[in-house]
C-alpha cells in the first residue's frame, strides 16, 4: 500500500475500453460536525451550480457492460445482503460477473448529488450493532486546512464549502469514548465469533458468482481435468478454498491475516478485505499540493482510479485545503480512504518538522477518523536508534513520513512519539475502526540498500507493534517491501 499505483485494468477482465470523470465534496467553515447553520436554497444555488459545473460526471456503465446487484443472506443477519457488480457481455452472447469497484458511479439507477455525497448504505448496520454514540465531534478549525488563524478562505473555496454543507456528517464514536469505551472494530467482532454485515458482503463480492459460472460453463464446454491442473499455479501458501463464506472471512479476519478497513464513520463504503487468502488488491495514490492541484480534481481521480480497478484510494495531499478536500473524497467514495496523518500534522505547524508534537499529531488523528478515513499508515516503527544506520545507504531515507520523524527524532535526541504513544493511538483506532498501515520509514529506495540491517530492523519493530495492535484487536497491515530485486523479497518477507 505504500506506492502509488496507477489505474489498470485488473482481475483479467475481458479488454473493454472505458473513460470516466468526477464529484465533489466540502465543508462548512469553523463548526461541530454536529451542528450546522441553515441554509436558504437559494443562497446556496449558485454555489452548488458552480461546484456540480467542475465535477460534471459521466455516468455511463463501462461499455458492453451492465450493472448488477447479487443478493445472499446469512442466518445471523436479519437482512439480506446485496452486492453490487460488474456483467460483462462477451461477444459470443454469455456474460461473465466482476468484481466491480467503481460504486454508483456506473449505476445508472442512482442518482448522485456531489454536494450531499453518496448513499450511506451501511449507516443501518453500524446503528443495528449499538455500540457505538453520536457526540458533538471537535470543531473544525482554520490550521485544519493549513490556513493560519484569522486567515480566510478565497472567495471561490468559500462558495464551494457553503454549497457542500450537506456533507456533514455527526461523527460517532465506540459507547463509552476513546480509552474506556467499547471495542468496534471488525477484529474485535470476528474474534467474539460474530460475522457482520461487512463480512457477509465480502464474502459474496470475492466470490463473483463464479461456482454458478463455473457450473454452467462446465455444462456446456465439458470438465478438462488435465488443463486444470495444467493451469492451476502454486498458490505460495495461500489457503483460498473454492467458496468463500461469511465464516471464512471472519476466522481470518480473528487471525489477523486479513483486513476489512471500515471506519464507523465511512457509511458509504461498499466493504472489502485485504489478505492473502482473497483477490489481489489495487491502492492508487492521490492528493492535492502546495503548488499544484484543487479538490475538484482531487474527487476526480478518485472516480476514475475507482473506475479503473483502484480496491482503495490514498489521500496524500499536502498545502492548503487538506481537511475539506478529505471531507469531498471520503463523503462520495465507495472504497476505503488511506492517509498519512503526519502529512497533515506538519502543515499545522508550518512544514517544520521540529515544531511537531504528539498533542498535535493526536488531535489529527481524531480529526481524521471523524471523517471517516479507514486506514492511517503510521510510522512508528522508525526508532531513534536506527536513523545512522541509514548513513552507508546509497539512497538514505526515502519515505516522506519516515525523512519528517527521522529528522525530529535527531533535532529532539528523542524516541520517535509514534512509538512512545502506540498504545494511545490504538485506543484511537479500536474506537473508530480504523486499520493500521504500519509504514516503512526505512524502507530502501533503491535496489543495493534492500534488506539492509535498518530495514530488517524497523521490520522487527513493525512486528512487534503489531502484536500490541492485535492486543488491542486493531486490524493491522505492514507496508514494504520497498526498492528490493526479485531473489530478495522472500528473505524479505520472512524478517
Amino acid at each position: 500500500m505504500a506506492s502509488a499505483v496507477a489505474p489498470v485494468p485488473h482481475r483479467g477482465e475481458p479488454t473493454v475500453n472505458a473513460r470516466d470523470t468526477a464529484p465533489t465534496t466540502a465543508h462548512a467553515p469553523h463548526t461541530h460536525h454536529a451542528h450546522h447553520a441553515p441554509h436558504a436554497e437559494a443562497d446556496q444555488a449558485p454555489a452548488a451550480a458552480l461546484l456540480n459545473e467542475r465535477t460534471r460526471l459521466t455516468r455511463e456503465p463501462l461499455p458492453a457492460s451492465r450493472k448488477v446487484h447479487v443478493e445472499g443472506r446469512h442466518p445471523a443477519l436479519a437482512e439480506p445482503v446485496r452486492v453490487p457488480m460488474r456483467e460483462v457481455s462477451l461477444s459470443n452472447g454469455e456474460a461473465v460477473t466482476l468484481y466491480d469497484c467503481s460504486g454508483p458511479y456506473t449505476d445508472p439507477a442512482v442518482a448522485i448529488d456531489v454536494t450531499r455525497g453518496l448513499p450511506a448504505v451501511r449507516e443501518a448496520a453500524i446503528l443495528a450493532r449499538g455500540n457505538t454514540e453520536a457526540y458533538a465531534g471537535r470543531a473544525v478549525q482554520a490550521l485544519d486546512d493549513g490556513l493560519k488563524d484569522g486567515e480566510r478562505h478565497d472567495a471561490r473555496m468559500a462558495a464551494l464549502r457553503e454549497a457542500a454543507s450537506g456533507l456533514q456528517r455527526q461523527p460517532r464514536r465506540a459507547l463509552g469514548g476513546i480509552g474506556g469505551g467499547r471495542n468496534v472494530t471488525q477484529m474485535h467482532c470476528a474474534r467474539q465469533g460474530i460475522v457482520t454485515p461487512e463480512m457477509a458482503f465480502i464474502a459474496l463480492r470475492e466470490n463473483q458468482r463464479r461456482l454458478d459460472l463455473a457450473e454452467d460453463w462446465r455444462a456446456k464446454y465439458g470438465h478438462n481435468a488435465e488443463r486444470e491442473a495444467r493451469l492451476r499455479g502454486n498458490p505460495m501458501g495461500a489457503l483460498i478454498p473454492r467458496e468463500i463464506t461469511p465464516e471464512f472471512v471472519r476466522d481470518e479476519v480473528a487471525r489477523g491475516r486479513a483486513v476489512i478497513p471500515a471506519n464507523i464513520n465511512h457509511t458509504e463504503l461498499e466493504p472489502m478485505v485485504i489478505g492473502r487468502n482473497f483477490l489481489v488488491k489495487v491502492n492508487a495514490n492521490i492528493g492535492n499540493s502546495a503548488v499544484t492541484s484543487s479538490i475538484e480534481e482531487e474527487v476526480e481521480k478518485l472516480v476514475w482510479s475507482i473506475r479503473w480497478g483502484a480496491d482503495t484510494v490514498m489521500d496524500l495531499s499536502t498545502g492548503k485545503h487538506i481537511h475539506t478536500t478529505r471531507d469531498w473524497i471520503v463523503r462520495n467514495s465507495p472504497v476505503p480512504i488511506g492517509t498519512v496523518p503526519i502529512y497533515q500534522a506538519l502543515e499545522k505547524v508550518g512544514g517544520v518538522a521540529e515544531d511537531l508534537t504528539w498533542e498535535i499529531f493526536r488531535d489529527t488523528l481524531i480529526e481524521q477518523a471523524e471523517q471517516g478515513v479507514d486506514y492511517f499508515t503510521i510510522h512508528a516503527g522508525l526508532r531513534l536508534a536506527f536513523i545512522h544506520l541509514t548513513a552507508g545507504r546509497r539512497t538514505g531515507i526515502v519515505s516522506r513520513g519516515g525523512s519528517i520523524l527521522a529528522k525530529w527524532c535527531i533535532a529532539h535526541h528523542k524516541e520517535n512519539f509514534l512509538h512512545t504513544h502506540f498504545e494511545e493511538i490504538c485506543e484511537i483506532m479500536k474506537a473508530y475502526d480504523v486499520t493500521f498501515s504500519l509504514g516503512d520509514g526505512l524502507r530502501p529506495g533503491c535496489l543495493s540498500d534492500a534488506n539492509d540491517e535498518a530495514q530488517f530492523a524497523e521490520l522487527r519493530t513493525l512486528g512487534e507493534l503489531t502484536q500490541i495492535a492485535w492486543k488491542h484487536d486493531v486490524q493491522t497491515i505492514i507496508e514494504g517491501p520497498g526498492h528490493v530485486p526479485m531473489h530478495l523479497i522472500q528473505a524479505n518477507m520472512d524478517e
